[in-house]
């Protein structure tokens, strides 16, 4: 197994499957956030933008959003995360960035899902005492509701990032050197140790999985909002 790892480089295909999966998830988690606000504001055209954004994104194959960023984006429009001269690396930097975009446009719609998970955990009376004392729609986002549904959702949102880090495997379609890049290379030169690489890249995941599922378990509990 070690000759395998060492051979084919398993640390650094891994490790490119960390970079994506951190980088994207702090992405997701931003955007996801702003279209949970617009899904929550009481202007109906903000909903509706918010709505279809989720309806859309969710409903689409993570691998055409992805080949979508490098054949539409980059091939089509141009568009390039990286200049291109000089650069030796310009195609493996700018497809990185082009998966960081898919991974990030898909999963902030399920991270918006597991805000307004959060946000239905919240009693309504809090958000009318709110209301009541004064408070306008983005004070009461700020100062109750969003700490609140950040609280509640922890659980769903730590869900989102395990599928993140597993979805990672995806950017491989564009070229993306990592883990499933790296798994095809060793089936194709080491095809008598097949289970032996299926082992070593679920092992893998399973050591980068594992702590988040444990770690938002703890956090969700310690963290929850005493009613």
């Amino acid at each position: 197994m070690l000759e395998l790892i060492e051979q084919f480089n398993v640390i650094g295909a891994f490790w490119l499957n960390i970079r994506l999966a951190a980088v994207s998830f702090v992405l997701a988690l931003v955007l996801g956030t702003v279209v949970a606000i617009l899904r929550l504001a009481p202007v109906s055209v903000l909903n509706w933008f918010g709505a279809t954004y989720v309806t859309l994104l969710r409903n689409t194959p993570l691998t055409l959003i992805i080949v979508f960023a490098n054949l539409g984006m980059w091939l089509q429009l141009g568009i390039e995360f990286v200049p291109r001269e000089n650069n030796p690396n310009f195609i493996l930097e700018n497809n990185f960035w082009l998966a960081v975009l898919g991974l990030t446009v898909y999963h902030a719609a399920f991270i918006c899902e597991a805000i307004r998970s959060g946000v239905n955990t919240i009693p309504v009376g809090q958000s009318e005492a709110a209301r009541s004392i004064g408070l306008g729609f983005g004070q009461s986002l700020r100062e109750v509701i969003l700490p609140q549904a950040f609280r509640g959702g922890i659980t769903p949102i730590g869900n989102v990032l395990i599928a993140l880090i597993k979805n990672t495997t995806v950017a491989v379609a564009i070229g993306n050197r990592e883990i499933a890049y790296q798994m095809r290379n060793m089936m194709e030169f080491r095809p008598d140790a097949g289970i032996l690489i299926f082992l070593i890249v679920a092992i893998g995941f399973v050591i980068l999985t594992l702590p988040v599922g444990l770690g938002t378990s703890w956090l969700s509990a310690k963290l929850a909002v005493k009613r």
